[in-house]
């Protein structure tokens, strides 16, 4: 990569984060992925050793035994992740998802489960917020929690819980107060903390979804699992608030994976290009090979702009929506374009698995839809950007 990828200006500290990513990753090759995605099973030995390094808590304080890293810094690494061909989906939750904790956490909340999050002795890596009948329609969202004493009991059902199976714990996003005695849509959606362990069986069943890669999704089912009325994070009713600041930073760290992805792509197709000869001469002088690899590099190289630019805005405190957003989307579109021009360019070989080309491929094809659709994005930069009308 660094042969035609060249490193953006950044402090040293960043570079070093670079180099000693790329260094774990070169312990788990194509060779690593491949089995995993035949058998659709849980890189367990890769997560592992992201978390002994120490990167799975960048985000997390020093305070309660995290790196105390920048988001910059974070995405720094989940980039370098996916530049060296691995799938940091497995696991970027983990460094997310504790955000919500952390900001809005008791402190007793706190002490108990962040020291544990960054040594890796708990996951936190579930998020349970879409549902089958709501999707992205988050405010519509069915499942109740109704407290019952010193507990709440939860009945519904939520969808793409990704990585419940590989969690000890879920953020669960709740409805508290019935919709028609709100006043506001976003009032009465509450965030408790879910012991996996706890729940399993004793009111939650989990069902994994096969899909078109190796995703580690589930449906999740609720049928009068208690929860501790302790788990409840912050204030009840004011969950649908607490969650959105940590969609931002979800959003520019899978903006920053995007970003490695289109450099993975961009680096194989080019170095094919490179080598492969036909008819005499190597594909890539002929224009129209090199110039679609040239325009994806280009495509690239802006969006990276742009989730760093995010990754800035975040880190002043300020409301990063509309970056976050808008450097989502467009890394999101690079690294789309770039798989795409990678199979291109390779031809036949494109779809070989051999290749690792076509697993990344159907890897790529996630972000178009997830976490957020690029439809909302765009309707989100219309309204709250432009001033158009809600559309929605």
């Amino acid at each position: 990569m660094n042969a035609i990828v060249p490193p953006a200006v950044e402090p040293e500290e960043l570079a070093e984060i670079r180099r000693a990513v790329r260094a774990l990753c070169a312990g788990f090759p194509g060779e690593y992925w491949r089995e995993l995605d035949r058998r659709r099973e849980y890189p367990t030995a890769f997560v592992a050793a992201l978390t002994e390094a120490g990167f799975l808590a960048a985000l997390i304080p020093e305070a309660y035994g995290g790196s105390g890293l920048t988001l910059r810094a974070a995405a720094v690494i989940m980039e370098e992740i996916q530049a060296s061909g691995c799938n940091g989906a497995a696991c970027h939750a983990q460094m997310y998802i504790m955000n919500t904790v952390l900001r809005h956490g008791s402190a007793a909340q706190k002490e108990k489960y962040l020291p544990k999050i960054a040594t890796g002795e708990l996951r936190l890596q579930a998020f349970g917020v879409t549902e089958p009948t709501s999707g992205t329609d988050t405010l519509s969202l069915r499942t109740t929690a109704r407290r019952e004493g010193d507990h709440y009991i939860v009945e519904g059902q939520k969808l793409w819980t990704s990585r419940a199976e590989h969690s000890d714990l879920m953020l669960l996003l709740a409805r508290t107060t019935p919709r028609d005695q709100v006043s506001k849509r976003t009032e009465g959606l509450s965030i408790f903390l879910v012991d996996m362990g706890e729940a399993l069986g004793n009111g939650l069943t989990i069902r994994p979804i096969r899909t078109m890669m190796n995703h580690s999704t589930t449906e999740v089912f609720f049928d009068r699992m208690k929860v501790p009325a302790a788990n409840l994070i912050g204030e009840e009713g004011k969950g649908f608030g607490y969650i959105l600041s940590g969609m931002n930073a979800e959003r520019i760290l899978i903006g920053a994976e995007c970003i490695g992805d289109a450099k993975w792509f961009i680096e194989k197709a080019a170095a094919y290009a490179r080598e492969r000869v036909l008819f005499g001469r190597p594909i890539g002088q002929n224009q129209g090979v090199q110039f679609p690899i040239a325009r994806a590099y280009v495509q690239m190289r802006a969006a990276e702009l742009m989730v760093r630019e995010a990754a800035e805005q975040y880190e002043t405190g300020a409301n990063a929506g509309a970056e976050a957003n808008m450097a989502k989307m467009l890394a999101a579109d690079a690294s789309w374009a770039a798989a795409d021009m990678c199979v291109q360019t390779h031809g036949g070989f494109g779809f070989a698995e051999e290749y690792d080309i076509e697993r990344k491929f159907r890897e790529a094809r996630l972000y178009q839809v997830a976490p957020i659709s690029t439809n909302m994005i765009l309707s989100y930069v219309a309204e709250h950007v432009l001033g158009l009308p809600r559309s929605y």
